[in-house]
């Protein structure tokens, strides 16, 4: 298992060095100039106390001053990526880039994009934690109860509303809620994290935020039941069908150990690439629904980020998703081991 996972890592390094390689070389495409927009900035400040002759010269001097400090004084796009990960020296001969702590500086939020995306993250995490576990608490019992009742009217009735469900963009489901809960129930408020103006402390702060990530949550929840509920009933009727439940039946155990011990873990191989892959993305964020209720997590910054041309912003971000993704086929390789038996994950 420890050199099965030290080959993957070692797999992981590879491809993760080929992605930023190729996003570095897409985003050095954009028209954006950091040291330009820097100098300039710098320069009209000082314009007027300089004589006419010298303003040129003056400039071209705080251009190449930006340009040594940002590693763009170069024209070669692989001295600059070589930089930007931290493996070659800038013009003093310092290293600063990605290996050495330097992730990159917002310029809309005019501050380090650590501290950036340190507050989306945290709310992204706390509401996909709770609709991920609501969602999986629904899903499962519910596809197991079709699988096993297959046929009747219950399991009808839930493959009508969850393809339904599964057939609606999560926008327009959006838009549905807020009608409902908003315009006519008047349940929850149409979007934000808290009421506006309010200072609240401890449980009041609570109660506060919890009643305006109600609807969201409700939502984020009701569009992950269509998929994974067919998804769980599809795999138990597989796994229902073979012939180690049958044997299991004429041995005459309890049909409760049949389903749950049996069936459960022969089904759980395919569900659970999805399971994993969800709690992995309760990092990624939802670019539909958190600008749909003015969530402020990763999704919405995503987009403002992009906006805005706030590249390093979403550079790092891109590079944050495309390792939590190669972790995730690790973590789901491991998890299948473990699951069953007759995987094996030590080669």
């Amino acid at each position: 298992m420890g050199k099965y996972v030290l080959k993957r890592f070692g797999y992981m390094l590879a491809v993760l060095v080929i992605l930023s390689f190729i996003l570095f070389m897409i985003y050095s495409l954009v028209p954006a100039n950091r040291a330009y927009n820097d100098a300039s900035n710098e320069f009209k400040g000082m314009k007027n106390t300089l004589p006419a002759g010298r303003q040129q010269e003056y400039f071209d001097e705080l251009y190449l001053k930006y340009q040594r400090m940002y590693g763009t004084d170069t024209d070669n796009k692989v001295v600059r990526y070589l930089r930007w990960i931290g493996l070659y020296p800038l013009y003093d001969g310092s290293y600063d880039g990605l290996l050495q702590g330097n992730l990159g500086y917002s310029y809309e939020y005019k501050k380090d994009v650590v501290d950036v995306v340190a507050q989306p993250m945290k709310n992204t995490i706390k509401i996909n934690i709770f609709a991920t576990i609501l969602a999986l608490g629904i899903t499962i019992p519910l596809g197991i109860h079709c699988a096993v009742k297959r046929g009747s009217r219950t399991d009808q009735l839930v493959q009508v509303l969850t393809i339904i469900g599964y057939s609606l963009p999560t926008f327009l489901i959006s838009i549905l809620f807020i009608w409902v809960f908003c315009s006519k129930l008047h349940i929850f408020p149409p979007s934000g994290m808290k009421t506006p103006g309010s200072n609240y402390t401890g449980w009041k702060k609570f109660k506060d935020e919890m009643y305006y990530m109600a609807l969201p949550l409700i939502t984020m929840t009701f569009c992950s039941l269509g998929g994974m509920t067919r998804y769980v009933r599809a795999s138990m009727i597989e796994a229902l069908s073979m012939d180690c439940i049958r044997t299991a039946r004429a041995k005459g155990l309890r049909e409760k150990v049949v389903i749950y011990s049996h069936a459960w873990r022969n089904a759980l191989i395919p569900i659970v690439t999805l399971v994993v892959g969800w709690f992995l993305g309760i990092f990624g964020g939802s670019i539909v629904l958190e600008n749909i209720f003015a969530w402020n997590g990763m999704g919405r910054i995503m987009i403002q980020s992009l906006r805005v041309a706030d590249y390093d912003l979403v550079l790092l971000m891109q590079m944050f998703y495309i390792g939590m993704s190669l972790l995730g086929t690790l973590v789901i390789d491991i998890v299948y081991g473990l699951v069953d038996p007759r995987v094996r994950v030590n080669k």
